[in-house]
């Protein structure tokens, strides 16, 4: 079975500028859980996910810090403690964004979609054809196959 046989078609995107309150909006009535953000010329440029949106409500994680001679020494966590108040701060899209996404092309195999989500912990991919997206497939995308292969 291919992605394009079960992906979703009707993809709502956000643009870079959009405010962080009108995602949520957009997440929250639509049910969905993550949402392609997009440049003037609709080329993918990232994704914004309800755990992206908690960061505005979680308290960053402190870095691990050793006390020497009056000096602090961080060990751990520094750049996690950065993402977090990068994200805590943030006011749109393109700032609280995950640049890095992946995706799959829609002839591509649902297998494939689904290792990419199982190893890299990830919930939805855009679907993209000749740079544009024509499509999202979800793990609940990926479930109902289940169903159908029986």
């Amino acid at each position: 079975m291919k992605v394009k046989e079960v992906m979703q078609t009707k993809v709502i995107t956000v643009s870079i500028d959009m405010e962080i309150r009108e995602i949520a909006k957009i997440l929250y009535e639509n049910n969905i859980s993550g949402v392609p953000v997009v440049d003037e010329a609709g080329n993918l440029v990232g994704i914004v996910s309800e755990g992206d949106l908690l960061h505005k409500k979680a308290n960053p994680k402190l870095p691990g810090v050793v006390s020497i001679l009056g000096e602090f020494i961080y060990y751990a966590g520094v750049k996690q403690y950065e993402y977090d108040l990068k994200k805590l701060f943030a006011l749109k899209a393109s700032e609280i964004m995950t640049p890095d996404v992946f995706t799959v092309g829609p002839a591509a195999p649902i297998e494939e979609a689904a290792s990419l989500m199982v190893d890299h912990e990830i919930k939805r991919l855009p679907v993209l054809e000749d740079g544009k997206i024509v499509g999202i497939i979800s793990r609940m995308d990926i479930m109902k196959t289940l169903i159908i292969d029986e």
